[in-house]
């Protein structure tokens, strides 16, 4: 069975930083590509990062503007979201997700093409 578990979150001021772990499994990080997602209160989930298969190009949302990194560590089988410079517009539930990689190409940005969801972590960011 496949799990994806989120887990970094917590309350933090303005331009403060965070960084998120997705823990999975080493069949997942070799098989499939994974991105970033997030969802605030009474908005719809939107597209915040993937991560570069090895010698390509992490993808970022402009509203990113330089300060969030998507990393990985193979070894341990987890994928990471640096967050820098946070803003209260980034207070969220963060999720990361997996995607076939023969689906990639569809576009990484598209909620739909991503096979498997983990249960998030949330992100509060305050003044």
């Amino acid at each position: 069975q496949v799990q994806l578990v989120e887990s970094g979150g917590g309350l933090v001021q303005t331009g403060g930083s965070l960084r998120l772990s997705c823990a999975t499994s080493h069949a997942i990080l070799q098989n499939y590509g994974m991105g970033w997602f997030r969802q605030a209160p009474g908005k719809e989930r939107e597209f915040v990062a993937a991560l570069a298969r090895s010698g390509g190009a992490s993808v970022y949302a402009d509203f990113v503007n330089g300060r969030f990194t998507a990393s990985e560590d193979y070894a341990k089988s987890t994928v990471f979201l640096q967050m820098n410079g946070l803003k209260p517009e980034d207070t969220a539930v963060y999720y990361c997700a997996s995607v076939q990689k023969r689906r990639v190409r569809l576009g990484v940005w598209l909620q739909h093409i991503y096979d498997y969801w983990g249960q998030g972590t949330q992100v509060t960011v305050s003044s």
